[in-house]
């Protein structure tokens, strides 16, 4: 088995890194909070003093942080790409922009290191339960290396291209889900105007044509769909303050790219209301309040 070192183990980073010991890996982790180091150790992550220090003869490296400036303060600064062996594959899984992660390629591959962005997607829950899914970028050659670790902690891992095609892929995604938990909430609200109740509503829609994945798994209200966070007090799942981080990210990519995406754009607007009226550690789908106007 390898040698992974894993940076960032915050409420991603260490179930991940955890997946990875039951795996059979040997995982020596790093992060700037002391709790979150003894909370990993408890998972079986060896934890040392730097992150130069973890990635000491691995064999992969591992980031999950949270904003583009901090990985590429990781890749520039930390002394990781200095004391990692040449041709160590360099993976980020954290959700950043786009520029920045092809920025970080070009600091890995300068160094030497094989390099691959690959966001996830599936939260907490799936990063507990190693159901997460990957959307990768980077080179054929650096997403077979590796490929074997991604699929210790996620249940599909899809090669997406070149560097950077990981990130669009995510944020492409994650636009449409927040659009969608939009649009859902809207037509609950609706229906409870028109007094059409929750189930008739979700038993229609659920196999009609507005079925959608907001909808039969993460039901923005409380009853049709028992796992959803709607049925937990909207405890995160997913918080919206990271949804509202992720369409930022599509509006900053729409407006480099030059694409139209007025949809994207008004659900960025919508989300940084609800955070700021606190909502920002709720689970994303408690929008539903905003659009009910219950906050």
């Amino acid at each position: 088995m390898a040698k992974i070192a894993f940076i960032g183990l915050g409420n991603m980073g260490a179930p991940m890194a955890g997946n990875l010991v039951k795996k059979g890996h040997e995982v020596v982790g790093f992060d700037l909070q002391q709790a979150n180091l003894e909370a990993a150790a408890q998972r079986g992550v060896q934890a040392v003093a730097s992150a130069a220090d973890a990635v000491a003869g691995a064999d992969a490296v591992i980031t999950m942080l949270p904003a583009g400036k901090d990985t590429i303060a990781v890749y520039a600064k930390s002394g990781i790409l200095e004391k990692a062996r040449k041709g160590t594959v360099f993976i980020d899984c954290s959700t950043i922009d786009v520029a920045s992660a092809r920025a970080a390629h070009v600091l890995a591959t300068n160094a030497g290191m094989l390099s691959l962005d690959s966001p996830v997607s599936g939260g907490v829950g799936g990063a507990e339960g190693a159901t997460l899914t990957l959307m990768a970028g980077g080179t054929a050659a650096a997403f077979e290396k590796a490929r074997p670790f991604l699929e210790c902690v996620g249940k599909k891992v899809v090669y997406c291209g070149d560097a950077g095609a990981g990130q669009a892929a995510k944020i492409c995604n994650n636009m449409i889900l927040g659009i969608s938990m939009i649009g859902v909430s809207e037509a609950f609200v609706l229906a409870e105007k028109l007094g059409l109740s929750h189930a008739a509503l979700f038993d229609v829609a659920s196999t009609s044509s507005g079925q959608c994945w907001s909808l039969t798994s993460y039901c923005p209200v409380p009853g049709p769909v028992p796992a959803s966070p709607a049925n937990n007090a909207y405890k995160p799942g997913f918080a919206s303050a990271l949804m509202s981080k992720d369409l930022k990210l599509a509006q900053e990519a729409a407006a480099v790219s030059g694409a139209s995406t007025p949809m994207g754009a008004l659900a960025a607007q919508l989300f940084a209301l609800h955070n700021a009226h606190g909502a920002s550690g709720d689970d994303f789908s408690s929008i539903v309040k905003l659009i009910r106007g219950t906050k």
